[in-house]
Protein backbone atom coordinates (compact mmCIF):
# COMPACT_ATOMS: atom_id res chain seq x y z
CA UNK A 1 0.00 0.00 0.00
CA UNK A 2 2.68 2.37 0.78
CA UNK A 3 4.19 1.39 -2.52
CA UNK A 4 1.08 2.30 -4.51
CA UNK A 5 0.37 5.62 -2.66
CA UNK A 6 3.83 6.60 -3.06
CA UNK A 7 3.97 5.96 -7.05
CA UNK A 8 0.77 7.71 -6.70
CA UNK A 9 2.03 10.82 -5.25
CA UNK A 10 5.04 11.04 -7.34
CA UNK A 11 3.43 10.38 -10.57
CA UNK A 12 0.40 13.29 -9.28
CA UNK A 13 3.57 16.04 -8.61
CA UNK A 14 5.55 15.45 -11.81
CA UNK A 15 2.50 15.35 -14.04
CA UNK A 16 1.27 18.23 -12.56
CA UNK A 17 4.56 20.21 -12.75
CA UNK A 18 5.16 19.30 -16.63
CA UNK A 19 1.68 20.72 -17.18
CA UNK A 20 1.02 23.61 -15.40
CA UNK A 21 3.95 24.74 -17.55
CA UNK A 22 2.26 24.76 -20.46
CA UNK A 23 -1.05 25.94 -18.88
CA UNK A 24 0.95 28.71 -16.93
CA UNK A 25 2.47 29.93 -20.43
CA UNK A 26 -0.31 29.42 -22.74
CA UNK A 27 -2.79 31.36 -20.25
CA UNK A 28 -0.11 34.17 -20.14
CA UNK A 29 -0.04 33.89 -24.00
CA UNK A 30 -4.04 34.56 -24.78
CA UNK A 31 -4.34 30.63 -25.10
CA UNK A 32 -7.12 29.12 -24.30
CA UNK A 33 -6.84 26.17 -22.19
CA UNK A 34 -9.81 23.85 -22.84
CA UNK A 35 -8.85 20.96 -20.51
CA UNK A 36 -5.99 20.28 -17.90
CA UNK A 37 -6.17 16.30 -17.22
CA UNK A 38 -3.92 14.19 -14.77
CA UNK A 39 -3.69 10.64 -16.44
CA UNK A 40 -5.76 9.41 -19.64
CA UNK A 41 -8.51 7.54 -20.67
CA UNK A 42 -12.25 7.18 -19.56
CA UNK A 43 -12.61 10.37 -16.98
CA UNK A 44 -13.52 9.92 -13.43
CA UNK A 45 -13.76 13.47 -12.23
CA UNK A 46 -14.10 16.47 -13.72
CA UNK A 47 -15.34 20.61 -12.75
CA UNK A 48 -14.46 23.77 -14.50
CA UNK A 49 -13.08 27.02 -13.57
CA UNK A 50 -12.16 30.36 -15.44
CA UNK A 51 -12.71 28.59 -18.74
CA UNK A 52 -10.60 25.43 -18.37
CA UNK A 53 -11.84 21.81 -17.55
CA UNK A 54 -9.64 20.17 -14.98
CA UNK A 55 -10.58 16.13 -15.19
CA UNK A 56 -8.83 13.14 -13.63
CA UNK A 57 -8.50 10.71 -15.63
CA UNK A 58 -8.75 6.62 -15.10
CA UNK A 59 -4.93 5.47 -16.67
CA UNK A 60 -1.21 6.77 -14.82
CA UNK A 61 0.10 7.63 -17.96
CA UNK A 62 0.83 10.68 -18.36
CA UNK A 63 -1.54 14.09 -18.61
CA UNK A 64 -2.27 16.64 -20.90
CA UNK A 65 -2.83 20.31 -21.07
CA UNK A 66 -5.64 20.58 -23.81
CA UNK A 67 -5.10 24.04 -25.63
CA UNK A 68 -7.92 25.60 -28.36
CA UNK A 69 -7.47 24.22 -31.51
CA UNK A 70 -5.53 20.81 -31.18
CA UNK A 71 -9.53 19.62 -32.25
CA UNK A 72 -12.11 21.19 -33.84
CA UNK A 73 -15.31 20.19 -32.88
CA UNK A 74 -16.94 21.21 -35.78
CA UNK A 75 -14.97 17.89 -37.49
CA UNK A 76 -17.46 15.86 -34.70
CA UNK A 77 -20.90 18.23 -35.57
CA UNK A 78 -21.93 17.17 -38.61
CA UNK A 79 -24.71 18.14 -40.92
CA UNK A 80 -28.07 16.19 -39.19
CA UNK A 81 -26.40 16.40 -35.28
CA UNK A 82 -28.99 16.33 -33.04
CA UNK A 83 -28.36 19.26 -30.52
CA UNK A 84 -29.80 19.94 -26.67
CA UNK A 85 -28.68 24.35 -26.98
CA UNK A 86 -29.32 26.52 -23.83
CA UNK A 87 -30.17 30.27 -24.45
CA UNK A 88 -29.38 32.93 -22.18
CA UNK A 89 -31.94 35.93 -21.90
CA UNK A 90 -30.99 37.35 -24.97
CA UNK A 91 -31.42 34.30 -27.06
CA UNK A 92 -27.58 33.66 -27.33
CA UNK A 93 -26.48 29.90 -27.02
CA UNK A 94 -24.17 29.51 -23.54
CA UNK A 95 -24.06 25.59 -23.59
CA UNK A 96 -24.25 22.63 -26.57
CA UNK A 97 -25.11 19.00 -25.72
CA UNK A 98 -23.67 16.40 -27.74
CA UNK A 99 -23.15 14.06 -25.38
CA UNK A 100 -26.17 11.16 -24.72
CA UNK A 101 -25.02 11.14 -21.13
CA UNK A 102 -26.04 14.48 -19.87
CA UNK A 103 -29.49 16.10 -20.00
CA UNK A 104 -29.94 20.05 -20.51
CA UNK A 105 -32.95 21.23 -18.28
CA UNK A 106 -34.74 23.78 -20.81
CA UNK A 107 -32.60 22.99 -23.22
CA UNK A 108 -34.30 23.04 -27.05
CA UNK A 109 -33.51 20.20 -29.35
CA UNK A 110 -32.19 21.12 -32.63
CA UNK A 111 -31.11 19.40 -35.98
CA UNK A 112 -27.74 20.53 -36.98
CA UNK A 113 -28.08 22.30 -40.76
CA UNK A 114 -24.47 23.70 -40.25
CA UNK A 115 -22.19 25.82 -37.65
CA UNK A 116 -19.12 27.94 -37.41
CA UNK A 117 -17.66 27.78 -34.00
CA UNK A 118 -14.85 29.63 -34.90
CA UNK A 119 -15.14 33.16 -36.71
CA UNK A 120 -19.35 33.71 -36.95
CA UNK A 121 -20.03 31.57 -33.97
CA UNK A 122 -23.34 30.90 -35.11
CA UNK A 123 -24.94 27.83 -35.38
CA UNK A 124 -28.32 27.42 -37.58
CA UNK A 125 -30.49 24.13 -37.72
CA UNK A 126 -34.26 22.74 -37.06
CA UNK A 127 -35.35 23.41 -33.63
CA UNK A 128 -37.61 20.25 -32.62
CA UNK A 129 -36.90 18.41 -36.08
CA UNK A 130 -39.05 21.09 -37.66
CA UNK A 131 -37.45 21.42 -41.59
CA UNK A 132 -39.70 23.57 -42.28
CA UNK A 133 -37.80 26.89 -40.84
CA UNK A 134 -34.32 27.41 -40.58
CA UNK A 135 -33.24 29.00 -37.87
CA UNK A 136 -30.11 30.61 -36.91
CA UNK A 137 -28.50 30.99 -33.12
CA UNK A 138 -25.58 33.33 -32.05
CA UNK A 139 -23.40 31.57 -29.88
CA UNK A 140 -21.06 32.99 -27.37
CA UNK A 141 -17.71 33.93 -27.63
CA UNK A 142 -17.44 31.63 -24.24
CA UNK A 143 -20.23 28.98 -24.30
CA UNK A 144 -19.56 25.83 -23.44
CA UNK A 145 -19.80 22.38 -25.17
CA UNK A 146 -20.31 18.69 -23.67
CA UNK A 147 -18.49 16.07 -25.51
CA UNK A 148 -19.65 12.81 -26.09
CA UNK A 149 -17.61 11.18 -23.08
CA UNK A 150 -19.75 14.05 -20.97
CA UNK A 151 -16.83 16.32 -20.32
CA UNK A 152 -17.75 20.36 -20.43
CA UNK A 153 -15.40 22.61 -22.39
CA UNK A 154 -15.47 25.72 -23.70
CA UNK A 155 -15.63 25.94 -27.52
CA UNK A 156 -12.28 27.42 -29.04
CA UNK A 157 -12.69 30.44 -31.17
CA UNK A 158 -10.18 31.66 -33.31
CA UNK A 159 -8.81 34.44 -31.35
CA UNK A 160 -8.02 32.15 -28.73
CA UNK A 161 -6.36 29.02 -30.72
CA UNK A 162 -2.61 27.72 -30.49
CA UNK A 163 -2.03 27.94 -33.59
CA UNK A 164 -2.80 31.85 -34.00
CA UNK A 165 -0.43 32.76 -31.51
CA UNK A 166 2.29 34.22 -32.39
CA UNK A 167 5.50 31.45 -33.13
CA UNK A 168 7.67 32.28 -30.40
CA UNK A 169 5.01 32.05 -27.74
CA UNK A 170 4.14 28.48 -28.97
CA UNK A 171 7.66 27.74 -28.73
CA UNK A 172 7.66 28.77 -25.21
CA UNK A 173 4.72 27.08 -23.91
CA UNK A 174 5.88 23.89 -25.62
CA UNK A 175 9.36 23.86 -23.83
CA UNK A 176 7.61 25.33 -20.33
CA UNK A 177 6.75 21.71 -19.43
CA UNK A 178 10.18 20.60 -19.31
CA UNK A 179 11.41 23.74 -18.02
CA UNK A 180 9.39 23.18 -15.37
CA UNK A 181 10.83 19.43 -14.88
CA UNK A 182 14.15 21.23 -14.32
CA UNK A 183 12.74 23.41 -11.76
CA UNK A 184 11.55 20.83 -9.71
CA UNK A 185 14.76 18.88 -9.78
CA UNK A 186 16.58 21.55 -8.68
CA UNK A 187 14.12 22.30 -5.88
CA UNK A 188 13.87 18.61 -4.87
CA UNK A 189 17.33 18.22 -4.54
CA UNK A 190 17.80 21.25 -2.33
CA UNK A 191 15.24 19.45 -0.02
CA UNK A 192 17.23 16.58 -0.10
CA UNK A 193 20.39 18.45 0.66
CA UNK A 194 18.26 20.37 3.92
CA UNK A 195 16.51 16.83 5.14
CA UNK A 196 19.88 14.38 4.34
CA UNK A 197 22.43 16.86 4.10
CA UNK A 198 25.34 17.51 1.82
CA UNK A 199 28.32 15.13 2.03
CA UNK A 200 31.57 17.45 2.69
CA UNK A 201 34.47 14.91 0.71
CA UNK A 202 36.72 18.23 0.80
CA UNK A 203 36.30 18.82 4.32
CA UNK A 204 38.29 17.28 7.47
CA UNK A 205 34.87 17.02 9.57
CA UNK A 206 33.78 13.71 10.25
CA UNK A 207 29.70 12.94 10.55
CA UNK A 208 28.49 10.15 13.10
CA UNK A 209 30.62 8.13 14.83
CA UNK A 210 29.11 4.51 15.12
CA UNK A 211 28.59 3.24 19.07
CA UNK A 212 31.03 0.53 19.59
CA UNK A 213 33.59 1.23 16.92
CA UNK A 214 36.92 2.00 16.83
CA UNK A 215 36.92 5.82 16.63
CA UNK A 216 33.84 5.59 19.50
CA UNK A 217 35.94 3.34 22.20
CA UNK A 218 38.98 5.92 21.30
CA UNK A 219 37.19 8.98 22.43
CA UNK A 220 36.15 10.41 18.95
CA UNK A 221 33.06 12.31 18.81
CA UNK A 222 30.30 13.59 15.87
CA UNK A 223 31.81 16.71 14.45
CA UNK A 224 35.42 16.52 14.96
CA UNK A 225 37.88 17.96 12.93
CA UNK A 226 40.91 15.48 12.06
CA UNK A 227 43.59 17.76 11.75
CA UNK A 228 46.51 14.81 11.32
CA UNK A 229 47.13 10.85 11.39
CA UNK A 230 50.56 10.08 12.43
CA UNK A 231 51.64 13.34 11.73
CA UNK A 232 50.53 13.48 8.38
CA UNK A 233 47.99 16.31 7.69
CA UNK A 234 44.18 15.36 7.07
CA UNK A 235 42.53 18.01 4.38
CA UNK A 236 39.34 16.05 3.31
CA UNK A 237 37.13 12.73 4.14
CA UNK A 238 39.45 10.80 1.44
CA UNK A 239 42.53 11.81 3.18
CA UNK A 240 41.34 9.86 6.41
CA UNK A 241 40.43 7.30 4.44
CA UNK A 242 43.63 6.72 2.79
CA UNK A 243 46.03 7.40 5.83
CA UNK A 244 43.51 4.70 7.57
CA UNK A 245 43.37 2.13 4.69
CA UNK A 246 46.97 2.07 4.61
CA UNK A 247 47.52 1.08 8.37
CA UNK A 248 44.57 -1.91 8.94
CA UNK A 249 44.95 -3.35 12.26
CA UNK A 250 47.55 -0.73 13.58
CA UNK A 251 47.37 1.99 16.28
CA UNK A 252 47.17 5.82 14.96
CA UNK A 253 48.27 8.83 16.34
CA UNK A 254 44.92 11.28 15.18
CA UNK A 255 44.77 14.49 16.04
CA UNK A 256 41.13 15.56 16.35
CA UNK A 257 39.99 19.10 17.05
CA UNK A 258 36.92 18.35 19.28
CA UNK A 259 33.97 20.56 21.51
CA UNK A 260 36.72 23.38 21.76
CA UNK A 261 39.84 21.61 22.49
CA UNK A 262 42.44 19.81 20.75
CA UNK A 263 42.83 16.38 21.24
CA UNK A 264 45.68 13.28 20.56
CA UNK A 265 43.88 10.08 20.40
CA UNK A 266 44.99 6.54 19.68
CA UNK A 267 43.11 4.50 17.15
CA UNK A 268 43.05 1.21 16.12
CA UNK A 269 41.70 0.47 12.92
CA UNK A 270 39.93 -2.82 12.20
CA UNK A 271 41.33 -5.36 9.25
CA UNK A 272 39.41 -3.77 6.97
CA UNK A 273 40.55 -0.66 7.29
CA UNK A 274 37.82 1.15 9.11
CA UNK A 275 37.34 3.05 12.27
CA UNK A 276 33.57 4.13 12.29
CA UNK A 277 32.83 7.22 10.95
CA UNK A 278 30.68 8.81 8.56
CA UNK A 279 31.37 11.94 6.26
CA UNK A 280 30.28 15.35 7.29
CA UNK A 281 26.70 15.86 6.09
CA UNK A 282 26.02 19.40 5.76
CA UNK A 283 22.31 21.09 6.26
CA UNK A 284 22.91 24.55 5.95
CA UNK A 285 21.72 26.22 3.12
CA UNK A 286 24.55 27.50 1.97
CA UNK A 287 25.27 23.76 1.08
CA UNK A 288 22.03 22.63 -0.12
CA UNK A 289 21.26 24.98 -2.28
CA UNK A 290 24.32 24.99 -4.57
CA UNK A 291 23.56 20.91 -4.23
CA UNK A 292 20.64 21.61 -5.80
CA UNK A 293 22.03 22.87 -9.17
CA UNK A 294 25.18 21.02 -9.02
CA UNK A 295 23.34 17.47 -8.24
CA UNK A 296 20.54 18.06 -11.36
CA UNK A 297 23.44 19.06 -13.87
CA UNK A 298 25.90 16.08 -13.01
CA UNK A 299 22.63 13.58 -13.11
CA UNK A 300 21.50 15.06 -16.34
CA UNK A 301 24.86 14.76 -17.94
CA UNK A 302 24.64 11.00 -16.68
CA UNK A 303 21.32 11.04 -18.53
CA UNK A 304 22.53 11.90 -21.67
CA UNK A 305 24.83 9.94 -22.24
CA UNK A 306 22.58 7.36 -21.54
CA UNK A 307 20.51 8.45 -24.19
CA UNK A 308 23.35 9.09 -26.39
CA UNK A 309 24.99 5.45 -26.29
CA UNK A 310 21.26 4.31 -27.33
CA UNK A 311 21.69 6.12 -30.39
CA UNK A 312 25.67 5.89 -31.11
CA UNK A 313 26.16 2.35 -29.25
CA UNK A 314 24.54 -0.59 -28.57
CA UNK A 315 20.49 -0.28 -28.13
CA UNK A 316 18.91 -1.99 -25.36
CA UNK A 317 15.58 -1.98 -23.62
CA UNK A 318 17.21 -2.55 -20.33
CA UNK A 319 18.39 0.96 -20.50
CA UNK A 320 15.02 2.69 -20.27
CA UNK A 321 11.81 1.77 -17.94
CA UNK A 322 8.26 2.44 -18.53
CA UNK A 323 5.47 2.24 -16.05
CA UNK A 324 6.08 -0.87 -14.49
CA UNK A 325 9.68 -0.31 -13.83
CA UNK A 326 9.10 3.37 -12.44
CA UNK A 327 6.97 1.42 -10.33
CA UNK A 328 9.36 -1.22 -9.31
CA UNK A 329 11.91 1.83 -8.80
CA UNK A 330 9.18 3.81 -6.73
CA UNK A 331 8.89 0.45 -4.29
CA UNK A 332 12.47 0.58 -3.75
CA UNK A 333 13.11 4.28 -3.40
CA UNK A 334 10.03 3.92 -1.05
CA UNK A 335 11.59 1.71 1.14
CA UNK A 336 13.89 4.20 1.95
CA UNK A 337 12.60 7.01 3.44
CA UNK A 338 11.32 10.40 2.17
CA UNK A 339 14.63 11.53 1.95
CA UNK A 340 15.02 8.26 -1.17
CA UNK A 341 11.94 9.19 -2.22
CA UNK A 342 12.14 12.82 -2.89
CA UNK A 343 15.32 12.11 -4.49
CA UNK A 344 14.02 9.26 -6.57
CA UNK A 345 11.03 12.46 -7.42
CA UNK A 346 14.22 14.64 -8.44
CA UNK A 347 15.60 11.89 -11.00
CA UNK A 348 12.27 11.31 -12.36
CA UNK A 349 12.05 14.35 -12.97
CA UNK A 350 15.18 15.43 -14.74
CA UNK A 351 15.00 12.06 -16.99
CA UNK A 352 10.76 13.20 -17.86
CA UNK A 353 12.34 16.88 -19.05
CA UNK A 354 15.20 15.68 -20.92
CA UNK A 355 13.06 12.92 -22.93
CA UNK A 356 10.36 15.10 -23.54
CA UNK A 357 12.79 17.52 -25.36
CA UNK A 358 13.85 14.35 -27.61
CA UNK A 359 13.00 15.48 -31.01
CA UNK A 360 10.26 13.26 -31.89
CA UNK A 361 6.78 14.94 -32.87
CA UNK A 362 4.24 13.79 -30.26
CA UNK A 363 6.97 15.17 -27.64
CA UNK A 364 7.75 18.62 -26.79
CA UNK A 365 10.70 18.44 -28.64
CA UNK A 366 9.10 17.43 -31.71
CA UNK A 367 6.74 20.43 -31.36
CA UNK A 368 10.08 22.75 -30.69
CA UNK A 369 11.34 21.53 -34.03
CA UNK A 370 8.29 22.22 -35.93
CA UNK A 371 8.81 25.65 -34.00
CA UNK A 372 12.05 26.67 -35.35
CA UNK A 373 11.38 25.23 -38.86
CA UNK A 374 8.52 27.41 -39.17
CA UNK A 375 11.03 30.30 -37.78
CA UNK A 376 13.02 29.52 -40.64
CA UNK A 377 10.92 29.03 -43.50
CA UNK A 378 8.61 32.09 -42.06
CA UNK A 379 5.56 29.94 -42.48
CA UNK A 380 3.87 26.80 -40.99
CA UNK A 381 3.52 23.69 -42.15
CA UNK A 382 0.23 22.92 -43.03
CA UNK A 383 -2.01 21.18 -40.47
CA UNK A 384 -2.21 18.05 -42.45
CA UNK A 385 1.21 17.23 -42.82
CA UNK A 386 1.98 18.39 -39.15
CA UNK A 387 -1.03 15.97 -38.47
CA UNK A 388 0.40 13.19 -40.27
CA UNK A 389 4.16 13.89 -38.91
CA UNK A 390 2.84 13.66 -35.67
CA UNK A 391 0.80 10.75 -35.80
CA UNK A 392 3.73 8.84 -36.88
CA UNK A 393 5.60 10.00 -34.14
CA UNK A 394 2.42 8.86 -31.95
CA UNK A 395 2.79 5.18 -33.26
CA UNK A 396 6.32 5.09 -32.42
CA UNK A 397 5.97 6.16 -29.03
CA UNK A 398 3.33 3.74 -28.87
CA UNK A 399 5.60 0.85 -30.22
CA UNK A 400 8.28 1.86 -27.86
CA UNK A 401 6.04 2.23 -24.90
CA UNK A 402 4.84 -1.50 -25.18
CA UNK A 403 8.09 -2.71 -25.65
CA UNK A 404 9.66 -1.28 -22.52
CA UNK A 405 6.49 -2.58 -20.61
CA UNK A 406 6.71 -5.67 -21.66
CA UNK A 407 10.46 -6.09 -21.10
CA UNK A 408 10.03 -4.72 -17.58
CA UNK A 409 7.61 -7.10 -16.56
CA UNK A 410 9.89 -9.98 -18.14
CA UNK A 411 12.64 -8.24 -16.04
CA UNK A 412 10.36 -8.83 -12.94
CA UNK A 413 10.64 -12.93 -13.95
Amino acid sequence: MTTILAFIVVFVILVLVHEFGHYWFAKRSGILVREFSIGMGPKLVAWRKHNTTYTLRLLPLGGYVRMAGWQDEEDDIKPGTQLTLTLNDDGVVTRINTSSKVTLSGGIAVQVDHLDLREALTISGFEYGNDAELKTWSVDHDATIIEADGTEVVIAPNDVQFQNAPVLKRLLVNFAGPMNNFILAIIAFIIVGFLAGVPQLNSNRIGDVQAGSPADKAGLVSGAHIQSIDNTKISSFEDLQTAVTKHKGETLKVVAKQQGTTKTLAITPTKKGLIGVTTYMDKSAGAAIPYGFTQSWSLATRILTVLKSLVTGHFSLNKLAGPVGIYTMTSSAAAGGINSLVFFLAYLSLNLGIMNLIPIPVLDGGKILLNLVEIIRRKPLSRDKEGIVTMIGAGLMVLLLVAVTINDILRQF
